[in-house]
């Protein structure tokens, strides 16, 4: 049965960061309950309509891809059940959208790869024939596939602030050149195996971002969320055309409505209607579907 959760009230365990989606637990020194909730954020704003299920569908699309790609980089899963750290009254706020993951040192970076020209990409090609500094040939189309996949690595705001893009030498100066230059190569990777097992299946992930985190050991780990339509931008392959906007199984129907409302893009956010947030659910859930497909 759909249910829908904005908000979290875990009395059981302390609560220690509240994100635009997840809300965080703390269930000991080396363990972390992260709970996925329904709320959607679109230009950094949280709004105040939510999709019924999707941190259900975040939470199932995160789980596949960390099982997917933990042979090139470890992430923060720890396997064990979620329910067994929280009271019973309050398992139905945890069944099927939340991990119990490791605690981890986040990187204050945040590693988005560009497989294609779209979104803020395509709009600092136009005014400057480069992405975040990085020069392309002239002459491309709109979400265009790239002659390789970009690195464009940006800060990690607050809620309420926007992320900004920064270069890789200031990711080198916030991280260290031997740590960015691990960073820059893992993500790569990570975006390059899901994006051939996406296109198998009918969907282009045009771009994506990731998060990474480290242990006492200064290992480093996958960690957050990992290729779900709130990190990335999918596209249906059978749909698309280079030169045009593709259609989208993300919350681009959101963005789109909300560019046509006229809304200024700063909190409040206007509250969406009932058939946008029908779609946008939908899309999720087809997400979901096609990216577990065996072939």
């Amino acid at each position: 049965m759909t249910q829908t959760l904005t908000t979290t009230d875990i009395t059981s365990l302390p609560r220690i960061a509240r994100g635009k989606v997840r809300d965080i637990y703390a269930i000991d020194d080396q363990r972390l309950l992260l709970i996925a909730t329904d709320r959607l954020s679109a230009f950094d704003v949280i709004l105040p309509t939510p999709v019924p299920d999707k941190g259900r569908v975040l939470t199932e699309i995160s789980r596949f891809w960390f099982h997917k790609l933990a042979h090139i980089l470890p992430n923060h899963l720890t396997e064990e059940n979620p329910t067994d750290f929280v009271r019973p009254d309050e398992a139905v706020q945890v069944i099927g959208r939340s991990m119990v993951v490791r605690r981890l040192t986040p990187l204050p970076v945040e590693a988005v790869v560009r497989g294609y020209l779209a979104g803020s990409g395509w709009n600092d090609y136009r005014r400057t024939g480069s992405v975040c500094g990085i020069a392309l040939p002239a002459g491309l189309q709109l979400a265009q596939e790239l002659p390789q996949p970009l690195f464009t690595p940006s800060t990690k705001a607050a809620v309420g602030a926007h992320d900004e893009n920064i270069s890789f030498q200031t990711a080198e100066k916030l991280l260290g050149a031997e740590r960015a230059a691990q960073v820059l190569d893992m993500s790569l990777a990570l975006y390059r195996e899901a994006a051939a097992w996406a296109r198998a299946r009918g969907i282009i992930i045009a771009d994506t971002k990731f998060e990474f985190g480290t242990d006492e050991n200064g290992t480093l780990y996958l960690i957050d969320e990992a290729l779900t339509p709130d990190s990335s931008r999918f596209w249906p392959l059978d749909q698309y055309q280079a030169g045009s906007q593709p259609p989208s199984f993300d919350k681009q129907f959101v963005r789109d409505w909300l560019e046509a409302s006229g809304w200024n893009k700063t909190p409040p956010a206007p509250e969406l209607p009932a058939d946008i947030i029908q779609k946008t659910a939908d899309k999720y859930r087809e997400a979901a579907r096609k990216l577990q497909q065996d072939l």
